[in-house]
């Protein structure tokens, strides 16, 4: 693969085959953000476990201090009462049956989709096109709840879903680049140490095997996590 001249001079400031600290890690990402627009960091934590099995699944959800820097439009299926209450919080839209075939016919103008239990029978034939995207509700995301103004500020507060690949690793935002290197590793300590947290007891041996950051067009930074695993 080709890469621009800033994408090359970037690489120049990582040494790859460095393991940096995470408060040095976010501060080569932050120098190495050179595209005009506001980029997004990423943190991308391969686990030792293997999630072919379902007693080694790693999933959940947590709100980071500072955001993610994005505004985040919510979807939520409800009915009832539930609907003024999910108004008054903020929801962009209210879902129903009428919602079904305009996400089926391609409607996907929102990044967050909760639901009420009592709605789930209808959320839930849209398995094959929310479930790909990640966006299908899930009560361990808390985003299948009666609570709907509790996910509702949640998620536009900031609350991220973390769950494992096919590759057994994790990607997730963890805030802008204009964030400074000090906000985004509040982020980043609170989005690793929700992932211990979510530890499966079946997991043997090393639980966090690599991780690196990066933003959106910059390199790779590989990052020390022997403090989240002590």
């Amino acid at each position: 693969m080709k890469h621009g001249k800033k994408y090359t001079d970037s690489t120049k400031l990582v040494d790859r085959t460095k393991l940096y600290e995470p408060s040095e890690a976010l501060k080569l990402t932050v120098e190495t953000a050179k595209a005009k627009f506001d980029e997004t960091v990423e943190a991308h934590i391969r686990l030792g476990v293997d999630s072919r099995h379902a007693d080694q699944q790693v999933r959940g959800a947590v709100v980071l201090p500072n955001g993610t820097g994005r505004k985040v439009r919510t979807l939520v299926f409800c009915k009832g009462d539930k609907v003024k209450d999910a108004e008054a919080a903020g929801a962009d839209y209210i879902g129903d049956e009428s919602t079904i075939a305009k996400i089926n016919g391609g409607w996907m103008d929102f990044e967050v989709v909760i639901a009420t239990p009592d709605m789930m029978g209808v959320v839930g034939r849209l398995g094959k096109v929310l479930g790909p995207r990640g966006l299908m509700p899930n009560p361990k995301a808390g985003t299948v709840t009666p609570d709907v103004t509790k996910a509702i500020t949640e998620a536009k507060a900031g609350k991220i879903e973390y769950r494992l690949d096919k590759a057994n690793i994790i990607h997730c935002p963890i805030g802008k680049a204009s964030f400074g290197a000090e906000k985004l590793e509040e982020n980043f300590n609170t989005l690793l140490e929700a992932i211990v947290r979510a530890k499966p007891s079946a997991a043997k041996g090393t639980f966090i095997k690599s991780c690196t950051v990066a933003s959106t067009m910059g390199p790779g930074v590989k990052v020390s996590t022997v403090k989240y695993s002590s």
